[in-house]
């Protein structure tokens, strides 16, 4: 198997910034929380995904969702793109659904001003009235790197500074 990527934790400082964001709790505990984060791991030999871990204890009540920083950035070589879904078991028990449908991480979002601080924002879809709960360190979702394309006269040329949605905006560098 060829290795295109590394995942590493983001700065404490901006773990800290985007984790408040969300949760609004102390420093201190968000620090215990930041100490704890587990980088993502195959299950497996064969498993393509890299399971995601949530940092702290998730519970939703059908129709209910929360962003996940999950403190995570993931170096990845160019002409390769990180694909996050859900984990396929939280899927089917709760259809445990990304807001985004699929997570795209580019490999210039490393380098944007938020340390490339991959967040997952899920939604429990549940149309049996099931809750779910998923407890600090369990997988979460799952990310699986993939090699892409480009078109023969393809000319893009900006450079990222940011995170969702800033390679449309106009201040594209």
């Amino acid at each position: 198997m060829k290795s295109v990527a590394r995942f590493e934790k983001v700065s404490f400082e901006q773990f800290l910034k985007d984790f408040k964001d969300t949760f609004p709790i102390d420093d201190a505990i968000i620090k215990k929380i930041y100490d704890n984060i587990k980088l993502p791991k195959r299950a497996t030999v064969g498993s393509a995904g890299y399971d995601f871990y949530t940092p702290v204890e998730i519970r939703l009540n059908p129709g209910e969702t929360v962003k996940v920083p999950t403190g995570i950035r993931s170096y990845i070589e160019n002409g390769y793109v990180l694909e996050i879904y859900p984990r396929s078991g939280l899927g089917f028990k709760y259809r445990l659904q990304l807001n985004n449908t699929v997570g795209i991480i580019d490999s210039d979002y490393y380098n944007s001003s938020n340390e490339g601080h991959i967040f997952i924002k899920i939604t429990n879809d549940s149309n049996e009235g099931k809750s779910l709960i998923v407890n600090e360190g369990d997988g979460f979702a799952q990310g699986i790197f993939k090699e892409f394309f480009i078109t023969y006269d393809d000319d893009a040329d900006g450079v990222r500074d940011g995170g969702f949605g800033s390679t449309t905006k106009k201040e594209c560098k």
